[in-house]
């Protein structure tokens, strides 16, 4: 399954609206295949960021906040979205292929900053 983080600095970017990095990852069993890679798109577009997600076949979508429309979509495209994530991106991705995330979760490495 492919995952894609957005990101910001080392962290899950705020907003997926408003972000300008991503991560893909791809795994198989929990296990990574490959290197993921870190895509830098060229300005804010929550439309081009969707239209990139079902164009790789993201398969896992871990953001921060996320319009409830975008949601639905993803809802709909069979994508599985983890929102409202808060912490540092590299803790997400292994939480996520371990099964252990949950939307709305603060990770203990946001815990630890504050």
């Amino acid at each position: 399954m492919k995952v894609l983080i957005t990101v910001q600095d080392n962290n899950i970017a705020p907003r997926f609206d408003q972000t300008t990095e991503v991560i893909i990852a791809d795994y198989d069993g929990g296990k990574p295949v490959g290197a993921p890679r870190t895509i830098i798109l060229p300005h804010k577009s929550a439309e081009e960021l969707s239209d990139l997600i079902v164009k790789e076949g993201i398969g896992c979508l871990i953001c921060g906040g996320i319009e409830d429309n975008f949601y639905r979509f993803f809802h709909w495209k069979k994508i599985v979205v983890f929102d409202g994530i808060i912490g540092a991106h590299a803790e997400a991705l292994q939480l996520a292929a371990a099964g252990a995330l949950q939307p709305g979760q603060v990770l203990p490495s946001a815990k630890n900053e504050a």
